[in-house]
């Protein structure tokens, strides 16, 4: 591979959004008491990303690193050689309509949590519902994170926020709490490319969690998915041309996976049935998701996140941090 191709890098991560975490953005009863797969997901997952030597990033819930019974399940990803990152410890998509103390606490609080179950400090950041606003950045900045992914560039997201609601029993106030969940039409017309966030000489890399160029189509993992559920061969060669399209633009991608992603109609969880693609057995969702992923690595060098971003630092063409 000659100095050009290696340039071309993208980046995997997984939204590690536990059982509960559905439950609750979505309303049903039950989740206080925190319900989770994370023993059935978790090595399936990994199991998986051995089999096709991939390292990638997990950002973690602060509220299951807290518990003491998920630990050794968690550490099995720092075992294994991937990325931890932080997605909020109280997993609320209205993150970003708190107030700075209230952003603050739940930042340390997950930062904590994850540290002293993992002894890993994250220094990347996911909001839950792709939460982020001007206040969150700051805060992460100051505390020394090197990135944010919590930017979907997307016109879909009311859509999404619609048909989400539409499963649910929600009652007015908790659906103006999740007003902006998924992000808002006008997320649609922000960049797909990674940037420089620079605050009060504190500064992060922003990497948008990537969508088709120019359409601005979802083309994470869960999508590809819901097309497969459409024709068979739809989400593969979907994603094929989507992939084409961001190596064409000299755009390197950031690809999210869900842990729903590697479950199916079989492990039995009704709860989340309202989840597209969740009829699909198991086992076809991993060979679908598993050829996305040879994909996805005929075009690009797949790093976690972390590396993604120290790529983006290190390119020549790529603005220096402290140029406003």
């Amino acid at each position: 591979m000659g100095l050009e191709d290696h340039k071309f890098v993208a980046s995997l991560s997984l939204d590690l959004d536990d059982k509960w975490c559905y439950m609750k953005i979505h309303g049903d009863p039950g989740w206080e008491s925190y319900p989770s797969y994370l023993p059935l997901v978790v090595p399936r997952t990994l199991k998986f990303l051995e089999e096709h030597d991939l390292k990638i990033t997990f950002m973690v819930v602060g509220q299951d690193a807290a518990l003491e019974h998920n630990r050794p399940i968690l550490r099995s990803l720092v075992d294994a050689g991937h990325e931890v990152g932080n997605h909020s410890f109280a997993h609320e998509s209205w993150l970003h309509l708190q107030g700075h103390d209230d952003i603050v606490a739940d930042l340390v609080k997950a930062e904590e949590a994850i540290y002293k179950a993992l002894g890993v400090r994250p220094i990347g950041f996911r909001g839950p519902g792709f939460s982020i606003s001007y206040e969150i950045a700051s805060v992460l900045a100051s505390r020394g994170y090197t990135y944010d992914g919590s930017i979907f560039p997307t016109f879909l997201g009311p859509l999404a926020r619609a048909y989400y609601f539409m499963t649910t029993k929600l009652t007015p106030e908790e659906k103006a709490k999740r007003k902006e969940l998924f992000g808002t039409f006008k997320d649609g017309f922000r960049t797909n490319s990674p940037y420089p966030w620079i605050k009060d000489n504190h500064h992060m890399m922003i990497i948008p969690v990537t969508t088709f160029p120019l359409f601005k189509m979802p083309i994470h993992i869960s999508y590809v998915l819901y097309l497969s559920m459409i024709h068979p061969k739809l989400g593969l060669l979907y994603f094929d041309i989507a992939m084409r399209a961001c190596k064409a633009s000299r755009l390197r991608p950031s690809i999210l996976l869900h842990p729903l992603d590697f479950l199916g109609v079989d492990d039995n969880l009704p709860e989340l049935m309202f989840f597209p693609a969740m009829k699909m057995p198991a086992a076809k969702k991993l060979e679908i998701v598993g050829k996305a992923m040879e994909i996805l690595k005929k075009y690009y060098d797949v790093v976690p996140m972390k590396d993604h971003a120290a790529a983006m630092i290190s390119s020549s063409t790529w603005p220096v941090y402290g140029v406003r």
